[in-house]
């Protein structure tokens, strides 16, 4: 388990902290050669599936960049997958339903997620990964309307046309099933906690191809089950979406501790959209690490300044780290957000005796 007071924890209550907390999302695999070399080939399904390789490769990058917390290395899609749905993840393209839903009757096929009995293995990860960090550990799961789309366009979209379809022509229906997938994500996530994770990030990835009044409609109040449904268990929820600049007010609902915002929207203008109440999370671009550190310096320099030295602010790209990054230029990256980042606390914390060089 972590020892000692966590700058991320704190960051995510938006109490000072020595230095801006970091982390990356897909910050494990992809980029890392050790992560090619553990993992080699097969489905990430099974890799998955076995905890002593997953926790292994949760713990690469914690080691190799110091960053200030660990995620769990799964995917958004395992706890619909362990319900034998059909689902797999196609390399180069991501999840793909053999068999996608179309009309109520496939509602049938979503049967209740018992974590301990279908995906044992996360919790297990979990367990392992709390005795070995001295991070704290980063929980995760689909949010509703980014898991819905994928069992209706069986596969990622571009337009998500059919979801689109069967969100207005059959509005029942389409509550149905994200109100299903709530309990799903509700039940994986309390899993991950109950077994030790210290923070839990829902992931809303495609949040952004809807309209305010959609996301309204259709996506938020299956969330806020989600994020009711965690409340007692006082661990910071963070909320995430890409292309969400026209919503962020909306996903910094209540119950939501941190609002990650993806490279589009300079963290300045989304403390203005989302209000004081919430930390902010992000938003270095992930393309831009692979220009080189120069060029990737300069916009982490950036993201600095807009955070605005306030609490509250938890570096990270905003989205996932892309596979062709250079590993070194992410380690640099930390180095000088934990060499220039200070927030709310004029660069030093109460009681702080700068002793540190």
């Amino acid at each position: 388990m972590h020892a000692g007071p966590s700058p991320f924890l704190a960051a995510c209550r938006r109490e000072p902290v020595s230095r801006v907390p970091v982390w990356f999302m897909r910050q494990a695999g992809r980029a890392l050669p050790e992560y090619r070399a553990l993992r080699g080939t097969g489905s990430i399904l099974d890799a998955i599936g076995r905890p002593e390789l997953a926790a292994e490769i949760m713990l690469q990058p914690v080691r190799r960049y110091g960053v200030d917390a660990a995620v769990l290395f799964s995917d958004i899609v395992v706890p619909v997958a362990s319900l034998g749905i059909g689902v797999a993840i196609v390399p180069g393209r991501g999840p793909v339903v053999a068999e996608p839903f179309r009309c109520a009757a496939d509602l049938a096929r979503l049967r209740p997620f018992e974590p301990e009995v279908d995906a044992p293995y996360v919790a297990e990860t979990v367990k392992i990964l709390v005795r070995e960090l001295d991070v704290p550990l980063i929980g995760f799961a689909g949010a509703p309307f980014t898991v819905a789309s994928y069992l209706v366009e069986g596969g990622p979209s571009r337009d998500f046309g059919r979801t689109k379809a069967l969100m207005h022509n059959e509005p029942a229906v389409w509550a149905h099933l994200v109100d299903k997938l709530a309990d799903v994500a509700l039940a994986s996530l309390r899993s991950q906690v109950a077994a030790g994770a210290a923070a839990v990030q829902l992931f809303d990835s495609w949040a952004g191809a809807l309209t305010r009044g959609e996301y309204r409609r259709f996506a938020l109040p299956a969330t806020e089950k989600i994020l009711d449904g965690l409340a007692a268990l006082d661990v910071p929820r963070i909320h995430f979406g890409v292309g969400t600049g026209e919503i962020l007010d909306l996903m910094a609902a209540p119950g939501v501790d941190v609002v990650g915002v993806d490279w589009r929207v300079p963290l300045d203008a989304a403390r203005a959209r989302v209000g004081p109440r919430p930390a902010l999370q992000g938003n270095l671009d992930p393309a831009v690490c692979l220009a080189g550190f120069p060029a990737a310096a300069g916009e982490a320099r950036r993201v600095l300044a807009e955070a605005g030295g306030a609490p509250g602010h938890i570096f990270n790209l905003g989205h996932g780290v892309l596979p062709e990054t250079d590993p070194s230029v992410l380690e640099r990256i930390v180095e000088l957000v934990h060499d220039e980042g200070r927030a709310g606390t004029g660069g030093a914390v109460e009681g702080d005796s700068r002793s540190e060089p």
